[in-house]
């Protein structure tokens, strides 16, 4: 029998209030997150990747939203009526979060061991000495040299790369049992986010825990998860084991994704784009929110697709029938 997970979204439905309406963010979300498993999110900006991150922790301005329907699960906790105490209790603890700009996730005026110093004394009943010494390990986990040097160092002095493996270090302080990364390889280099994306599976693997990491970037995700979910229009219009999905995609968003990879072209010939834009999500969607956009529209598109298996996968697509590999 599976453990239950320990991140569980069922039919998610959010919007924003703006004047005169609302931005339907989330319509129908529905994924989850086992312990000890890494769980990728992918989609263009504005497929609700982020606000389904924030949701996950509570970090959404409790007036900016409304939930319309749904559930949302952390630890068994419900997330959208567990009180402030426990959201404190939870966060950096139980939970905890990369977010996406490393350049300017830490506080410029302190330095990096007065920093980690405080976290791991708000969530842990250590001494000064013992935290230092156990925020010492964790930069010597993220294989930084010179890690006590390092810690009397301030932010400005240290490149992306080294700051993005301190903030991993950070969210990995209290042994979490779930870590949501929101792109945290963005603003590295590719040789330096290959080894950000080694050392956190490489963490997450010796802990046990569970990992949520958003991305626009599908080279990114097939590196590091072992399932995922493809978001178009604050919907999940694909989901299952990332192999299997990079080697079939099934719905016609996936594949523009994956043909748009450098590695799908060839030599001297333009990358794939998909035309058109996303929906205006101010609007409520009728039919397939991917209609306009998508090579394959048929009739039965004027209906909004639910989610159904096809080939051992969630599909969310009238016409889908086998998949086929990607060319």
């Amino acid at each position: 029998m599976n453990p239950s997970p320990v991140l569980s979204i069922d039919r998610l439905s959010l919007e924003f209030p703006v004047y005169r309406g609302a931005i339907h963010a989330l319509n129908g979300v529905t994924l989850s997150v086992g312990a000890g498993e890494i769980v990728g999110i992918v989609g263009e900006s504005g497929s609700g990747k982020s606000v389904t991150a924030m949701m996950a922790m509570r970090l959404l301005p409790a007036t900016s939203y409304r939930v319309t329907a749904g559930s949302l699960h952390v630890l068994g906790h419900d997330m959208l009526t567990v009180s402030e105490r426990t959201l404190s209790a939870l966060r950096g603890a139980d939970v905890a979060m990369i977010f996406q700009e490393p350049m300017t996730a830490l506080n410029p005026t302190r330095r990096i061991g007065a920093a980690m110093v405080e976290v791991i004394r708000c969530h842990r009943r250590l001494s000064a000495h013992d935290a230092r010494a156990h925020a010492i390990a964790l930069l010597e986990d993220m294989h930084i040299a010179d890690a006590a040097g390092v810690l009397e160092r301030y932010p400005f002095e240290l490149s992306g790369g080294m700051r993005q493996r301190i903030l991993i270090a950070l969210a990995f302080s209290c042994n979490p049992r779930l870590l949501i990364a929101d792109e945290p390889t963005t603003a590295l280099d590719v040789t330096v986010q290959r080894q950000v994306l080694l050392l956190l599976r490489e963490r997450a693997r010796a802990l046990g825990t569970g990992v949520l990491f958003i991305s626009h970037d599908m080279a990114v995700v097939s590196q590091l998860c072992d399932r995922v979910y493809v978001m178009y229009a604050g919907s999940v219009v694909e989901s299952g084991p990332t192999a299997d999905i990079l080697v079939r995609p099934a719905h016609p968003y996936t594949r523009g994704l994956l043909l748009g990879l450098p590695e799908s072209a060839a030599p001297h010939t333009p990358l794939h784009t998909i035309p058109g834009t996303v929906p205006d999500l101010s609007r409520a969607l009728c039919g397939c929110p991917f209609a306009a956009r998508c090579p394959d529209v048929g009739p039965a598109c004027t209906l909004k697709p639910e989610l159904s298996t096809a080939a051992a996968r969630a599909v969310a697509c009238h016409y889908v029938h086998h998949p086929e590999p990607v060319a």
